[in-house]
């Protein structure tokens, strides 16, 4: 059994930028016109909380944005937003906003046939730019328009996803995406200034070359952007079996390390020292079919990523907030390695519970006292931390013993713990026998079994210091907050005669 010991000095403060709120990303947008994914967006929101939301297909035909018919024998261009509108209100209902990615391309304006996913999106060029301009400004007055210009300024734009990828931007065209990121650029900023734009939304594959040449390009086109984008995934390539594919968790470092070098390269440029990075999507594997998604281990794992992802980025979208998602069509089960945090049915994952804590840690608020591969401490009105036990080197208990500077006699201590013993509905389900299409009562039952356990407790304090002893287990993570207790019974009530005299 591991254990370690922590001591915090007084006044120590440590940095921790955690910004875990601020987006999340979803599938492509025609999907939110479904009722299942407004429902688990609805569960993510009351329980989690997330400022923006960002996915594809803004552009895609299924949208129906675009249009083109013939008169005069000229060919006209005119604009249908009635879906863009239900997707916009339903998101702002549920307190969210959109981070817009602008793509793919309607098939009307598409230079090719190129096309990636089930749903078909076209990843080919603009067959005419000035078109694709009016379109970027058409909507984007339309969405001031409907929401207010103050509103809908405060929108951030991304220009397209992964175009390092040929699958995502017909082959991978460097210049033909810069040329695309400076005509959306121009468009946007021709409508209103205040629109934040950035890019190149770049992912894994030769990334610093990317990186450079994107940044030289608008240092030689004189365009600032307002803010650099990139995504992070952590797996290595997965083993394809069935319908699923199973990979490896990479070492974590690996990652940070790739991260960081997209800041010393944002850093070497005068011009563009300092910006923001927003990393906008991340999970541990890339694909929608990977088990391990759905895993305690995710969950551990990711707790890890998230006490380090604000040390160089502005902030960072998990990909996704629910498993109505298509890219390689409809799943078979609720259970299928899909990004979400929800599995189809509202069942929340593990790593579900990890944002939930962490945007808790955002929202209390106070100085970080102390922060290493474990554990998060927070210190305000009293303690408020998150712990996790990701050991890729064994599946051992680990315990934190931690001193913390007291000032009250008396605390109240309150635990919600997430491990494979307390909050697993994956295995539920498999020891259900793995059912495709679970009855309503099984899902009743996978829900109940998807929540944390919590626990309380009273600890005194003693020469100025309170003592805390967290015990993870495997693939744990861990909420727990510490503030002073104040007995405030009712008359005559005595807590010790109703329970037996347990408590003296």
């Amino acid at each position: 059994m591991g254990k370690r010991e922590i001591r915090i000095a007084e006044g120590q403060e440590v940095p921790f930028h955690n910004n875990v709120g601020f987006c999340v990303g979803t599938g492509r947008m025609g999907l939110a016109l479904q009722q299942e994914y407004q429902e688990q967006l609805k569960l993510v929101q009351e329980e989690i909380g997330f400022t923006h939301i960002r996915g594809h297909g803004l552009f895609c035909d299924d949208m129906a944005v675009y249009h083109e018919y013939e008169k005069d024998g000229q060919i006209k261009t005119e604009y249908n937003y009635t879906y863009l509108d239900m997707v916009m209100d339903s998101y702002l209902k549920l307190g969210i906003r959109p981070f817009l990615e602008l793509g793919f391309m309607p098939c009307k304006l598409a230079s090719g046939e190129q096309t990636i996913f089930y749903w078909k999106g076209n990843t080919t060029p603009p067959k005419d730019y000035g078109k694709w301009a009016d379109m970027v400004r058409r909507l984007l007055e339309h969405l001031m328009e409907r929401y207010g210009a103050d509103e809908a300024a405060g929108w951030p734009i991304e220009v397209w996803n992964e175009p390092n990828l040929p699958g995502f931007w017909e082959h991978a065209d460097m210049q033909e995406y810069f040329k695309l990121f400076a005509a959306t650029f121009r468009a946007v900023k021709e409508t209103d200034e205040r629109f934040q734009v950035g890019g190149p939304a770049v992912c894994g594959v030769r990334d610093e070359e990317w990186m450079r040449a994107f940044l030289d390009f608008c240092r030689k086109e004189k365009i600032k952007p307002d803010f650099i984008t990139r995504h992070h995934y952590t797996t290595q390539l997965p083993e394809n079996v069935g319908h699923y594919g199973y990979a490896r968790l990479s070492e974590p470092e690996e990652g940070f390390a790739n991260l960081q070098s997209t800041r010393d390269i944002i850093d070497s440029y005068e011009e563009f020292k300092g910006l923001g990075i927003h990393i906008t999507e991340f999970n541990t594997s890339y694909i929608p079919n990977c088990p391990l998604h759905d895993t305690n281990e995710n969950a551990a794992y990711i707790a890890h990523q998230l006490s380090r992802l604000g040390d160089m980025n502005e902030s960072y979208s998990y990909w996704t907030f629910g498993d109505i998602f298509e890219e390689q069509g409809v799943p078979f089960t609720p259970f299928h390695g899909g990004f979400g945090l929800v599995a189809n049915g509202c069942i929340p994952k593990p790593t579900f519970w990890t944002f939930a804590f962490f945007k808790r840690l955002q929202e209390y608020g106070g100085k970080c006292v102390y922060r290493d591969d474990n554990i998060v401490i927070l210190e305000g009105n009293g303690y408020c931390g998150a712990a996790w036990n990701h050991r890729p080197q064994g599946r051992e208990t680990l315990t934190l013993e931690i001193r913390l500077p007291a000032r009250e006699k008396e605390y109240t201590l309150l635990c919600k713990t997430v491990d494979e013993d307390t909050c697993n509905p994956l295995k539920v389900w498999h020891d259900m026998g793995e059912p495709a299409n679970p009855a309503k009562d099984q899902v009743k039952i996978l829900r109940e079994s998807a929540v944390p356990l919590v626990t309380s407790g009273q600890v005194q304090s003693a020469d100025g210091a309170v003592r805390l002893e967290l015990e993870l287990k495997p693939y744990a993570v861990l909420w727990f907050s510490l503030t002073a207790r104040r007995q405030t019974s009712d008359r005559g009530y005595d807590y010790a005669r109703v329970s037996g005299g347990a408590m003296k």
